[in-house]
């Protein structure tokens, strides 16, 4: 992946992520941001639309933008081709909580965590 990509993700940097409902409209969340060497990494929980958007559809948009230069931005553009859910992602989102807020993470959880592992398929950088 695009070590770009990888610094902005790894970054205090935030994400706006969409999905697509079924039918056929956008859904934008601010979100957290992680990456491995070959995915983005987003966590949710299994009861947000976000997820349930990808399980009908599972090509997203991503744009991650540096936080002291907002005119300093990646939009990747792929689908989610796989999921984890269980106690990697719980200890996951507690791992990118420390990096936003430097604890663990605080929200009660309403269903059950999962991560979104997103393949960038098409990518454009700005600054």
């Amino acid at each position: 992946m695009d070590p770009k990509i990888i610094e902005l993700a790894k970054g205090k940097n935030f994400a706006a992520f969409t999905t697509i409902f079924p039918s056929g409209y956008p859904q934008t969340s601010i979100m957290w941001i992680d990456a491995d060497d070959d995915y983005l990494l987003i966590n949710t929980e299994t009861h947000r639309a976000k997820y349930g958007n990808i399980q009908g559809n599972p090509k997203v948009s991503v744009v991650i933008w540096d936080v002291n230069n907002p005119y300093s931005y990646i939009e990747v553009r792929g689908a989610v081709v796989s999921t984890v859910l269980g106690e990697e992602a719980l200890a996951h989102i507690n791992q990118v909580s420390k990096k936003y807020t430097g604890g663990p993470y605080a929200n009660p959880i309403q269903s059950e965590r999962v991560i979104l592992r997103i393949l960038p398929e098409r990518i454009r950088v700005n600054g």
